[in-house]
């Protein structure tokens, strides 16, 4: 059992482009102690502003793929009349895009003729930043079990943080709230859900409160870029104040964040006044709400 109490928090969006990632460097050159994660598997993306050294690689076997074996094959047909997804040609061949892994052919070969062995769907890794550990993972092109994938990385980083006594893990989560968003958030600390003042990021908003509601994690909204439009930040604050949300803070739009991402930097690192006071200020304000109980 570890010895110091370990805080997860989670930076989720509930769609993608609303900053999310950059919020997070930010985050990384600000706060001192901390494990870095990348959820998002299908489509990372920290790892341009960290520029990560891979300390260790593995591979991610996350499902099974039938194979034929030939020399036993009799054509029977057994399984070819109960694989629902047509994934087995009548050279009794099985199409591996098509096959979804069931193992139903399997079960029913009278002659033993199939194999079912694990598929390597992507890679996971350990690496090293300027700011810390990142455990960071890829799921290979077309592959399935992304949500898989997100709980073994959040596993391996909450071992890191055990051995090193580090007190708390940052995750960058996957946008939506599918399968990847929810391996995301079980379990966690607390969420900081990123937002922008468009009815897309009201109604995503919405969307992803409810889901860390219902795994009963307290949500802290910030709202990003709320200068391009008043009117609907006013409306999201105003959902906010209705629904018993917690405000975190607003950034306004600032062209300095591109700036700094086209030099590979976080904007803590490309201008400390500003925008960057304002993201001390709303860590802070998660500290408060969601570090200390």
């Amino acid at each position: 059992m570890p010895s110091h109490k370990i805080r997860e928090i989670v930076i989720l969006s509930g769609k993608g482009g609303t900053g999310k990632t950059s919020l997070v460097g930010a985050l990384a050159a600000l706060i001192p102690e901390k494990i870095l994660v990348d959820c998002d598997v299908d489509a990372p993306d920290l790892h341009l502003l960290l520029a990560p050294q891979i300390q260790s690689r593995e591979e991610f076997l996350g499902g099974r793929k039938a194979q034929i074996i030939s020399q036993l094959c009799t054509s029977c047909g057994e399984c070819r009349a109960v694989c629902r997804f047509e994934a087995i040609s009548e050279e009794y061949r099985v199409d591996e895009t098509a096959c979804e892994g069931c193992g139903v052919c399997v079960h029913f070969c009278p002659f033993g003729a199939i194999e079912f062995p694990p598929v390597i769907c992507g890679e996971w890794f350990h690496s090293a930043t300027r700011f810390g550990p990142l455990i960071h993972a890829q799921l290979a092109p077309g592959q399935e079990n992304s949500g898989l994938l997100v709980a073994l990385i959040r596993g391996k980083a909450r071992d890191l943080a055990e051995i090193k006594g580090i007190p708390l893990i940052l995750v960058d989560g996957p946008p939506g709230i599918g399968c990847p968003v929810i391996s995301s958030l079980t379990g966690a600390s607390g969420v900081l859900l990123v937002t922008e003042p468009t009815l897309s990021g009201l109604h995503d908003l919405d969307r992803i409160v409810s889901l860390s509601r219902h795994f009963k994690i307290p949500p802290l909204v910030l709202i990003n870029k709320v200068d391009l439009n008043p009117e609907m930040a006013e409306r999201i604050e105003a959902y906010c104040r209705e629904n018993g949300l917690s405000l975190a803070g607003t950034l306004p739009y600032d062209p300095a964040v591109t700036e700094a991402m086209v030099q590979g930097k976080t904007i803590l690192e490309w201008s400390r006044n500003g925008l960057g006071e304002k993201i001390r200020s709303i860590w802070e304000q998660v500290q408060r709400q969601i570090i200390t109980d």
